[in-house]
């Protein structure tokens, strides 16, 4: 497979280190993962360090990122910064603009738990839709955290949308596990089933 070949079917995880690298500063593996963890993984996945650190390797190796050593000002080890190249942008802002949009993959653990729910007790079934409720209302209130810090950084004006619009989405998943509470009570009382 050629270089070019290579470069066109780079995996999601390599677009999303790139994208990270395309706000315009030296960034390290940590930082790029610290970045991630305030962000992508809100409406995506947070990539693990040993993910990031692959993917920089590939990205060096098509030419859209260079890497450099530092050295630390404590007195301990040098670290190495990425930067995008001038190829790296082009290709990221080609990708952004013109590669199809994959439709989002939804894998629900609590709705596949009440899909299942003939084989659960009810008592597990709400708590496990009010865990469901405390876990999306944590997210929400994390992306709303991350949003107004992101708001301060000019460069970081459609992060900060993105991460309204997770903390929208958290919003709403609090809201369906708490409807699919009523709905749980509403079928136990349907079928005469003790709360």
């Amino acid at each position: 497979m050629s270089d070019e070949t290579n470069r066109r079917t780079l995996p999601a995880t390599s677009w999303a280190v790139l994208g990270l690298l395309s706000f315009g500063e030296e960034l390290s593996g940590y930082d790029l993962k610290k970045w991630s963890d305030r962000s992508l993984r809100f409406f995506y996945w947070s990539p693990s360090f040993s993910q990031i650190y692959s993917e920089l390797k590939r990205l060096e190796k098509a030419g859209y990122a260079s890497s450099r050593q530092v050295a630390q000002e404590t007195g301990t080890r040098d670290k190495r910064v990425y930067r995008i190249t001038a190829e790296g942008m082009a290709a990221v802002r080609e990708w952004a603009r013109e590669a199809p949009v994959d439709p989002p993959v939804l894998k629900h653990g609590p709705m596949l738990r009440l899909w299942l729910g003939h084989l659960l007790e009810p008592t597990q079934m709400r708590e496990l839709l009010i865990r469901q409720q405390e876990f999306a209302e944590d997210m929400r209130l994390r992306a709303a955290a991350d949003a107004e810090r992101a708001k301060d950084e000019p460069a970081w004006a459609y992060p900060a949308l993105t991460l309204k619009w997770a903390e929208r989405y958290h919003a709403s998943e609090r809201d369906l596990a708490a409807a699919m509470l009523d709905d749980i009570e509403a079928l136990a009382a349907e079928r005469g089933e003790h709360p």
